[in-house]
């Protein structure tokens, strides 16, 4: 903070002025990178061309290239982001994010559907997060197809969760007619 006053003609004394220095720093930058995000969002009309799983794990990478330039200094960023004081802003932030990206995507979930979406992005986003963090590959290669194998994971749970709720209507609506049939023949014999 010091060298980015000196960099801007302030005196370092300003960095005093801020109660929570390296906190409101980094909250800062994550919601200007919100800001990017959302713009766009609303000026890519690429994105709205790609199937929902591609549309997410594009977002979530457009998001986390931002972080890149600070690659370096980013596992500090996410300590000052954990300490108690910080907490809630962290999450509240997080949470903004993660809604951003599903209404981005035309999410329509039912209730605990909107809660079940909102943690499993929010999980692939700081999976891929921490992930990147170690990644020393060229462009973080790595990192981006470990991105896309999550979310590709995601969908498919929700596809596989999807085909074993109608098979248990299926089986539910058989058995009851089954049921049915033994109590008729129990007490019509």
């Amino acid at each position: 903070m010091i060298t980015g006053a000196r960099d801007v003609g302030v005196s370092p004394s300003i960095v005093g002025s801020f109660p929570r220095k390296e906190a409101a720093l980094v909250e800062y930058f994550m919601d200007e990178c919100m800001e990017r995000l959302i713009d766009i969002i609303e000026s890519r009309n690429d994105l709205k061309n790609l199937i929902p799983s591609e549309r997410v794990a594009k977002l979530v990478r457009i998001r986390l290239e931002m972080q890149t330039p600070y690659i370096s200094k980013w596992p500090q960023a996410l300590s000052i982001q954990a300490q108690p004081l910080n907490v809630p802003t962290s999450f509240k932030q997080r949470a903004m994010l993660v809604d951003e990206i599903w209404h981005a995507v035309g999410d329509d979930a039912n209730e605990i559907d909107w809660y079940v979406k909102r943690t499993v992005l929010g999980g692939i986003y700081s999976t891929t997060e921490l992930y990147m963090l170690t990644d020393s590959s060229p462009d973080f290669r790595d990192t981006w197809a470990f991105l896309d194998a999550r979310t590709k994971d995601a969908f498919d749970l929700k596809k596989t969760a999807q085909e074993a709720q109608r098979l248990a209507e299926a089986v539910g609506a058989g058995m009851g007619g089954s049921v049915q049939g033994f109590m008729k023949r129990v007490f019509t014999g």
